[in-house]
């Protein structure tokens, strides 16, 4: 069976990206996770992909004058690895209109909120101040906007009267990582399909 070749960016521990490598090494999963980027060089996930079989790199992007060099050093990491979908797995760097382009359709993120409610940073603490009874995470195709990419797939948790941000972040990440195996399973194999 041939799966889909799939590149993982991260930013730092990496329990998304587990979740994913764990899903993928499955015999009928239909996508191969191939690569696991950092553009943390101290990122933890770095070392975990590692221990779980998958090539890791550090591309720092501080060591670059510019996004568009460090996105440009990213995207042929990428194609040398004949990578055909990426997934952002709290990578925390808005991608460039370039970027974008270049990977259309074929990028997914998942964000800790049920958008287009808190888009950016610090979702649970925005929901508790909103007095929010539900609240989840999402699973969307990256766009050139900031989490405004359409929706692919969404999970809901309740919002208890004494939650706090790190309560209520626990459940969220518990729902996430069933999310994001499930679709990227039904992406790659739309992909597979497809062609």
């Amino acid at each position: 069976m041939r799966k889909i070749r799939t590149a993982i960016l991260i930013s730092g521990s990496g329990s998304n990206m587990e979740a994913l490598i764990r899903a993928a090494q499955a015999p009928d999963y239909p996508a191969e996770i191939v690569l696991v980027i950092s553009n943390r060089p101290e990122a933890a996930g770095l070392a975990k992909a590692e221990n779980l079989g998958v090539p890791a790199r550090a591309i720092d992007h501080k060591a670059y004058d510019s996004r568009k060099a460090f996105e440009q050093d990213v995207d042929a990491v990428l194609r040398k690895h004949e990578v055909e979908l990426v997934c952002n797995a709290g990578f925390m760097r808005l991608l460039s209109p370039w970027f974008v382009g270049r990977w259309r359709e074929r990028i997914l993120n998942i964000h800790p909120a049920l958008l287009p409610k808190f888009p950016g940073l610090h979702t649970h603490e925005r929901a508790l101040a909103a007095g929010e009874t539900v609240h989840g995470c999402t699973i969307h195709i990256v766009d050139e906007g900031m989490d405004t990419g359409r929706i692919l797939a969404q999970a809901k948790v309740p919002v208890y009267r004494d939650d706090t941000p790190e309560t209520l972040a626990k459940r969220v990440l518990a729902q996430e990582h069933k999310l994001y195996p499930e679709t990227l399973k039904s992406c790659a194999s739309g992909l597979l399909n497809a062609r």
